[in-house]
């Protein structure tokens, strides 16, 4: 008989780590991964979960966020995509900055982050946002000046050059290295890197910058699913990995389902995009997201258990 070879002995895995985000005095890393609670104020947002057009039940759902474990909670006050009502400038301040104000107001510790792509709105918020999230790639170019002139963070998104309130249609990727799979990915690198840059250059500090490969936006299925398998890339561009992944339109597709039945998915998603480097995850469901993100932590070590007993003496 063959003597069996000794086994191989374990080698640590190769995760993706990236610089600590910092703001509101508050450090997220891959020992503490943030989460980022989705707070609309709408009527027609694409999850029927998540509209508050109403003050009183957008305060309600913020309450209920933070008691579910949000260190940051995003407002916004437009519907992503092209269906549902125009809403100007003017209309937009109205229905986000009563929430912003009423959420410092109860919680002054709490990371305040503004979803709009309009500078404008982003200076009436001065004084209450720590973020701004930028989720239509710099379509108002002042308004990551904007970000740095009220001393807030910005986050550098990809929308494969589509302007605000577009949904993609027909979208393909080349480059010079070829029209294949992976020519989505480089164009995500590239924009992103250079968002960044434009970022720092207009005085925001590395530390709050965030990068989101933005899944859905200017994407196919397809697109989105290949970006976040490249998630490690993404987190290796040197900057805090943000991942808007909760109930999209990509999960839904790949699993044949409506927004409603589309938690599992989004969590198995989510835990692949922890594991690859991603610190911030932006969630309609903040609870189930909020231990989903700490178990993957745990599991890449980066974060101890809370309870470790089991099996000691004495137990």
């Amino acid at each position: 008989m063959r003597t069996p070879a000794p086994p191989p002995d374990p080698t640590p895995p190769t995760l993706p780590r990236t610089p600590p985000l910092v703001l509101r005095g508050r450090v997220f890393d891959a020992s503490r991964p943030a989460v980022m609670a989705i707070l609309n104020r709408t009527s027609d947002s694409f999850w029927a979960g998540n509209r508050h057009a109403a003050l009183e039940d957008a305060l309600d759902a913020l309450h209920t966020a933070v008691a579910d474990g949000a260190d940051i909670v995003d407002v916004g006050g437009v519907r992503a995509g092209q269906e549902g009502e125009w809403v100007d400038a003017r209309e937009e301040i109205s229905r986000v900055l009563p929430l912003l104000e009423a959420a410092r107001a109860a919680y002054p510790a709490l990371v305040l982050s503004l979803d709009t792509w309009r500078g404008e709105v982003a200076l009436a918020a001065e004084g209450v946002v720590d973020l701004v999230n930028d989720t239509w790639a710099g379509h108002d170019p002042e308004l990551v000046h904007v970000a740095a002139r009220v001393g807030a963070g910005v986050v550098c998104s990809h929308t494969g050059g589509l302007p605000p309130r577009t949904d993609p249609v027909g979208m393909r990727y080349a480059d010079e290295q070829g029209d294949d799979e992976l020519a989505v990915v480089r164009d995500v690198l590239r924009v992103l890197a250079r968002g960044a840059l434009v970022a720092e250059a207009a005085g925001v500090p590395p530390e709050r910058i965030l990068v989101d490969p933005t899944l859905d936006f200017g994407k196919t299925t397809r697109h989105s699913l290949v970006t976040l398998r490249h998630t490690a890339d993404v987190a290796g561009l040197g900057y805090p990995v943000l991942q808007a992944i909760s109930r999209k339109d990509f999960v839904g597709e790949t699993l044949d389902l409506e927004a409603d039945d589309r938690l599992e998915g989004t969590l198995a998603a989510t835990a692949v995009a922890a594991w690859l480097g991603t610190t911030v995850f932006r969630a309609h469901d903040v609870r189930a997201t909020r231990r989903a993100v700490d178990m993957v932590a745990s599991l890449r070590g980066d974060r101890p258990p809370v309870l470790s007993v089991r099996g000691e003496p004495g137990t």
